[in-house]
């Protein structure tokens, strides 16, 4: 194995690479003015110690003297002594060109260096300052902004990177999910929803899941929007409010709680939400998209039958149970039915009695009817039928007399005129009324 081989493998086994590549940087420095040391003392020997004022004289640590002759030389910081031969003028201006070439690799192995340890804070500052300037050339509310730097500033204290997906999209579906795995699998499988699933349905739905930071106050989900997502809590907690003014808290929801899994199931016959879902402070969750969902749940029937049942039994153990419908009390209690024995007989009955009473009407009639009545009568009598009333008015006063029968049937005959004493006779009325029996005949004046 090369000396550079090992470099590489060391490089890439190494956790802060960046801090190899500065170590060995520096030391390639370090040997180039050891080398240089070296030459001059072995120039100063060949042409004597002392000789000159440009060599080495001979006095103190040599090698220290000349270590710091190679770093004067090679960083060009000046001040050195004029070279006198030819010798000493060409090792001069051999140290002149590899000090320039070896500080200008320095310096840019030191931008590297940094530039690849800070890349990340780089990208991060560059994406808000031109969200900044988007928003400033929009002229949008100062709190939106605000509210929009402190949400990059916590996604990158929290997470050290804005989006997630985009380190792990250029690796394989297999190194994706390994990740994926070790990462958010202790999380997943703690939720009540996902437990007795296959674990395979599982793992592939921590490939689909994305993570998401909310900041305090910031609405997850609004009640009666599409639910088009389903959130797993991953850190923080949020509030399910509602009520006459929105801000009734009904529950808190923390780490390892599912929501949304209702509206994603189309459980309840809708996929609308139910809820208003207010982040508590800040809180970082996981979501599944319902597409993504749809097509793992495909390939998985028996675990798409769990999850609708146990989502149908969350929804129907949070509703009240119905009260059993009382029956109307009966204000008036129903009639006993008459036996049909004594409802023909009740009849016959009725039927005998009804033909004594119409015969004894006719009596009457004809009684009366023999009866001489004042001259000043205007109008004769109307025959009265025995089976259906009949009303005859008074030619002037237009009066009727009434005569109720026993049968409930009721007979109209005109009466005289009252108001002028034309009226019948008391002794008529009673002969009347001995002859009719129970019938009675009143005027109506």
């Amino acid at each position: 194995m090369s000396f550079f081989e090992f470099n590489d493998r060391l490089e890439a086994i190494l956790t802060k690479a960046y801090v190899y590549r500065v170590i060995r940087t520096t030391s390639y420095l370090l040997y180039c003015l050891h080398c240089n040391a070296c030459l001059f003392y072995w120039i100063s020997a060949y042409e004597g110690l002392g000789s000159t004022k440009w060599v080495y004289d001979g006095k103190g640590n040599s090698y220290i003297r000349c270590y710091y002759f190679a770093v004067k030389t090679l960083i060009t910081i000046g001040g050195l002594p004029e070279p006198t031969t030819l010798f000493e003028i060409i090792f001069q201006l051999i140290n002149y060109f590899v000090g320039v070439f070896a500080f200008s690799i320095m310096i840019g192995q030191m931008r590297d260096v940094v530039g690849a340890a800070t890349s990340g804070q780089t990208y991060y500052r560059a994406c808000m300052d031109n969200t900044v300037k988007y928003m400033a050339s929009y002229r949008i509310p100062k709190d939106v902004q605000n509210r929009v730097k402190t949400w990059y500033n916590y996604t990158w204290q929290s997470q050290g990177m804005l989006d997630e997906q985009e380190l792990l999209v250029q690796l394989p579906d297999k190194m994706r999910l390994d990740i994926a795995v070790d990462v958010n699998y202790d999380i997943v499988s703690k939720v009540s929803l996902f437990q007795g699933c296959d674990r395979q349905m599982i793992f592939d739905m921590l490939k689909s899941l994305r993570s998401v930071v909310y900041l305090p106050g910031d609405y997850v989900c609004k009640k009666g929007e599409v639910g088009r997502e389903m959130y797993i809590i991953k850190a923080g907690e949020v509030q399910v409010v509602g009520g006459p003014d929105g801000k009734t808290v009904f529950v808190t929801l923390k780490s390892g709680s599912v929501f949304g899994e209702i509206s994603l199931l189309a459980v309840g016959g809708g996929n609308r939400r139910t809820a208003n879902v207010v982040a508590h402070g800040f809180a970082n969750l996981f979501i599944l998209d319902k597409k993504d969902l749809n097509e793992i749940l495909v390939h998985y029937p028996e675990s798409q039958k769990l999850l609708r049942k146990k989502a149908r039994n969350m929804l129907t153990k949070d509703k009240k149970p119905q009260e059993p419908l009382k029956e109307p009390a009966q204000v008036i209690p129903p009639r006993t039915e008459t036996p049909k024995l004594l409802k023909a007989a009740l009849e016959m009955a009725h039927q005998k009695t009804g033909l004594k009473r119409t015969l004894a009407k006719i009596k009457e009639n004809t009684n009366i009817s023999s009866i001489s009545l004042q001259p000043s009568m205007s109008s004769s009598l109307t025959p009265l039928s025995p089976v259906s009333p009949v009303s005859s008015l008074d030619p002037e006063r237009k009066s009727s007399i009434m005569s109720p029968t026993s049968d409930s049937s009721t007979l109209l005959r005109p009466a005289s005129h009252c108001h002028r004493g034309e009226t019948l006779s008391k002794e008529q009325d009673n002969v009347a009324e001995e002859e009719a029996g129970e019938s009675k005949i009143y005027p109506v004046c």
